[in-house]
């Protein structure tokens, strides 16, 4: 087994005993990728894997207007309320800093694995949320731009 497979299957154990189902997933499919030898489908991940997620996750926060939970009201109502405004302008911030880290992402994939890491230990070490890693690259996009 190359260096390469061992770190996939490190991060899958590491998505294991924090509790992170999609960073495990993701690693297996990879690894399985490495093993089977569908090295063809690595340009096409690198250039539409990210886009794909995005509208994948996309699908899952919008699901609950286009399936009537989220009342056209309630929306209407969001812009009434100082905790809703704030959550609008929240909401703003992290996609502008979701849009920076995937930028941040594309030209420096050298962090990449560090943010994953990160985001893994979050999770296992702080009971966290794995949502991280754009954020944190955004952030991180901040803070090396500052420098």
């Amino acid at each position: 087994m190359d260096t390469i497979s061992l770190v996939l299957l490190f991060l899958a154990a590491l998505g294991i005993f924090s509790g992170n189902m999609p960073i495990t997933v993701a690693m297996i499919v990879l690894l399985l990728i490495r093993v089977l030898h569908l090295h063809f489908a690595f340009p096409w991940l690198e250039k539409y894997g990210l886009t794909v997620g995005i509208i994948i996750l996309t699908i899952g926060v919008m699901t609950p207007l286009a399936s009537g939970k989220l009342t056209l009201q309630t929306l209407w109502a969001s812009f009434f309320h100082w905790k809703s405004l704030l959550a609008i302008a929240v909401g703003m911030l992290v996609a502008w800093l979701g849009g920076r880290g995937a930028a941040l992402m594309g030209s420096q994939p050298t962090v990449v694995a560090g943010l994953l890491i990160g985001t893994v230990l979050g999770v296992a070490l702080f009971r966290g949320v794995p949502v991280g890693p754009l954020i944190a690259a955004g952030i991180l996009s901040l803070i090396i731009g500052k420098l």
